[in-house]
C-alpha cells in the first residue's frame, strides 16, 4: 500500500498555516501588520491565495529560475483552507521545492508555509 495518495501528476501540495497574533513581533498594542488585516478576512478564496503566493514570490528577480517557474504554475486547488494545490512541469515544481529547501520561497500573505509535498 502507497503512503501518498497521488492526486495528479506534475502537481504540488504547499500545506500552509494562517499566521496568529502571537507570532507576529512586537507587542499587542502595536496596530496590526498588514499580513494581520489580511488574515482578519472571514474567507480566502484558494485562487486569492495562489494570487498571493505569487505576487510575494515574483519578487525574487534575481532568481530567474524561481520566476520562470512561478510564471508557469497553475492553481489546481484549495483543500479545507490550508492547502494550496498547484500544478506545473516537474523542473519548475522542482525549482519551488529547492528554494523553499533554502528558505528562500516566501507563503502567500498571512499564512506560514508548513511543508510542502508533491
Amino acid at each position: 500500500m502507497e503512503k501518498f495518495l497521488h492526486i495528479t501528476p506534475h502537481s504540488l501540495a504547499l500545506v500552509l498555516s494562517r499566521v496568529c497574533r502571537e507570532d507576529a513581533e512586537g507587542p499587542p498594542s502595536s496596530p496590526p501588520a498588514p499580513a494581520e488585516v489580511w488574515e482578519k478576512l472571514e474567507h480566502h478564496t484558494g485562487y486569492e491565495v495562489f494570487a498571493s503566493f505569487k505576487a510575494v514570490n515574483m519578487q525574487h528577480f534575481w532568481n530567474k529560475a524561481l520566476t520562470e517557474a512561478l510564471s508557469e504554475i497553475f492553481f489546481l486547488g484549495w483543500i479545507d483552507e490550508h492547502v494550496l494545490l498547484i500544478q506545473s512541469q516537474e523542473v519548475h515544481l522542482e525549482v519551488l521545492r529547492n528554494t523553499w529547501t533554502r528558505r528562500t520561497l516566501k507563503p502567500p500573505q498571512g499564512f506560514h508555509i508548513k511543508c510542502i509535498g508533491g
